[in-house]
């Protein structure tokens, strides 16, 4: 079959020809119809192959100094080739797939997943793909499978919103309007709340204000503090919703002056946290970081044993998430249309 795969050595994304994965105990083998290119995360895994090794260093401190203990155990030339070996494994690319069931493992009960059907999982750009059955999801008759392909990473973005949990009328700032934030910015308006958006590219913010949020257009030198205090009403906003992608700490530290006291920041993106005692203490600001789809992510017993959480415990698991987006989808909640910008065949 063909794949998509990114060398972490030299940087190269190649399609090539691997062998098709096999049904497994607790999965479902699924033949691919269309998958979702994320060009944020999947642009920084092609630019972190194309770093050289000083680049990619600095870019995981934490991995260099697990290198560094490495070393100090096993030795230097261990744990050299370990590195090395890590390097050329290429990493297989996407994880925003749409395909049909074509066989379903042992463990699968009865009525969860038949062949035929149409399903959402977190498997890769791949003709063919084997996926647990957690993190698979069937798409309703009313969403397309263009549509059904943003499940993934609208979950992501309805996993930062749960956290942040934003009531009917609050005032909300998403700082970073790439895909999850144009998401989160229509999902926050489907829950009642006003929203502002902020982000240096003026098409973004285009689209923002045509979902229905006020926005802050950095590149025209807008400041985001005094818009946010003239748009709460001086009060300040309820929450800051931050799915920006920066080295830069300025996100968390604009979010926290334009935060209303006992105000919420919710981190989704990846940014700098060098964060400031005296903005978050002298109003009592709450900060959380988000993970990925929700809970069960990176849980073997729930992501590969299929043991599920119990609904009236843990009412929104990564699955029962991308059930939720799902059915915004189905009930045009969400306007995908303006969001596709490309189409190709594998």
């Amino acid at each position: 079959m063909l794949q998509i795969l990114q060398s972490l050595k030299s940087g190269e994304t190649i399609l090539a020809e691997v062998p098709a994965p096999k049904v497994r105990k607790g999965s479902l083998l699924i033949a691919t119809g269309t998958t979702l290119v994320s060009s944020g995360t999947e642009r920084m895994l092609v630019d972190f192959g194309k770093s050289g090794w000083i680049q990619k260093a600095r870019s995981q401190p934490d991995k260099v100094k697990a290198v560094i203990d490495k070393i100090k155990v096993d030795g230097l030339k261990p744990t050299l080739q370990a590195v090395q070996s890590k390097l050329d494994q290429p990493l297989p690319m996407g994880y925003c797939n749409v395909g049909t069931v074509l066989d379903t493992g042992s463990n699968i009960s009865k009525g969860a997943f038949k062949q035929g059907d149409r399903v959402v999982s977190n498997g890769h750009h791949a003709e063919f793909v084997c996926i647990p059955k957690n993190l698979c999801c069937r798409i309703p008759e009313k969403v397309s499978n263009e549509e059904a392909a943003f499940t993934v990473v609208g979950a992501i973005g309805l996993q930062g919103i749960r956290l942040l949990k934003p009531t009917l009328g609050e005032s909300i700032v998403v700082t970073g309007l790439g895909l999850i934030g144009l998401l989160c910015i229509q999902m926050l308006r489907a829950n009642g709340c006003r929203v502002l958006g902020i982000d240096f590219d003026s098409s973004k913010c285009d689209l923002a204000r045509s979902f229905g949020a006020e926005v802050v257009d950095l590149s025209k030198g807008e400041d985001p503090v005094s818009k946010a205090n003239t748009w709460s009403g001086g009060r300040g906003v309820d929450g800051v919703l931050i799915t920006a992608s920066t080295k830069s700490s300025d996100p968390v530290h604009q979010a926290a002056l334009m935060s209303r006291k006992r105000g919420r920041i919710l981190l989704v993106g990846v940014v700098g946290l060098e964060l400031s005692r005296a903005d978050f203490y002298e109003k009592e600001l709450s900060f959380q970081v988000s993970c990925s789809y929700g809970p069960g992510r990176y849980d073997p017993r729930y992501e590969e044993e299929g043991v599920d959480y119990p609904l009236p415990y843990v009412r929104w698991t990564e699955q029962r998430n991308f059930e939720a987006f799902l059915h915004l989808l189905a009930e045009k909640k969400i306007d995908l249309t303006p969001l596709i910008t490309h189409r190709f065949k594998l």
